[in-house]
């Protein structure tokens, strides 16, 4: 049975702390490193809830994607949500680690995890990171599609493929205009407009699209700009809950060829913070109109 210690030197060879954007928050936030390691469970959030099945189930090691302090603190009183967590961990001998920035951008990573979610071929990253020789590390995305989508079937199979969440898939765009290639981020991703337009693909898939630089985004195309045809707007938990089963997969695997016999496992519950969802009547034109 592995020591703490050695489990996250793996871990750290996977996802490496230096890799993690500045602002970032990444590497073990509690544990005792002489520890022993038999269970081990992934999780994108770091909430009680979470925690409370990592107890239930008898984890000694949640790894997480989301960092628990990425703004630091002055305390851990569990008097506050994220000190009982940390009460939580720290009581039931539970370590905890996070890889954020630093899955975002590995070979594989969080998009590529969100690609082979729904079914496309990979052909290089978004923003590569331009410390890699080999141009697969890095921000983001491009693929391709088997074959040709309208963006309605696009948005579509996202929602059957990607976990299922009160939000869904918004979608903005000509809901029948054909789809070839595609751009993916998990996580928030319009911060990437530039990167996208300049890959000249058909459509982007990200999560936290705001109003006013989306609305720009698709505007850049009725003006005759190189913009996608369409935007994909996922929720963010599901947009990144597909790297869980990957990084679990990665580390049952070294599990295995190192004879520690771990057991790994991936949390189904649902941290997305919407909960629910009432559609509008988009056949209805009433808006404005005399009763």
């Amino acid at each position: 049975m592995p020591r703490l210690s050695e489990v996250i030197a793996t871990l750290e060879n996977l996802w490496p702390a230096e890799r993690a954007e500045s602002w970032d928050a990444v590497g073990t936030v509690v544990g005792d490193p002489e520890q022993e390691v038999s269970r081990v469970l992934f999780a994108v959030d770091p909430v009680q809830e979470i925690v409370e099945e990592a107890v239930k189930l008898g984890a000694d090691l949640l790894v997480t994607h989301h960092p628990l302090y990425l703004r630091g603190t002055t305390t851990v009183a569990a008097s506050t949500f994220k000190g009982r967590v940390v009460h939580t961990l720290i009581k039931n001998d539970i370590a905890l680690h996070v890889a954020h920035t630093n899955a975002d951008t590995a070979d594989p990573g969080v998009s590529d995890a969100l690609a082979g979610a729904l079914d496309l071929r990979v052909v290089r990253p978004l923003v590569p990171d331009p410390s890699d020789p080999h141009g697969r590390r890095g921000l983001g995305r491009v693929c391709e599609l088997d074959h040709p989508l309208t963006v309605r079937e696009l948005a579509a199979r996202a929602a059957e493929r990607l976990p299922a969440t009160a939000q869904g898939i918004r979608a903005a765009g000509d809901p029948e205009a054909l789809v070839r290639t595609v751009a993916v981020s998990g996580g928030s991703g319009d911060s990437l407009f530039d990167h996208v337009r300049a890959a000249g693909v058909d459509a982007f898939l990200t999560a936290d699209l705001r109003h006013h630089p989306a609305s720009e985004f698709i505007a850049d195309r009725a003006h005759g700009a190189h913009a996608p045809l369409a935007l994909l707007d996922a929720a963010h938990w599901a947009t990144e809950w597909p790297w869980c089963e990957l990084a679990a997969g990665q580390l049952d695997e070294i599990s295995d060829r190192r004879g520690w016999g771990l057991r790994v496992h991936v949390s189904r519950t649902v941290t997305d913070p919407w909960t629910a969802h009432a559609a509008s009547d988009t056949t209805s034109s009433s808006m404005g109109a005399p009763n």
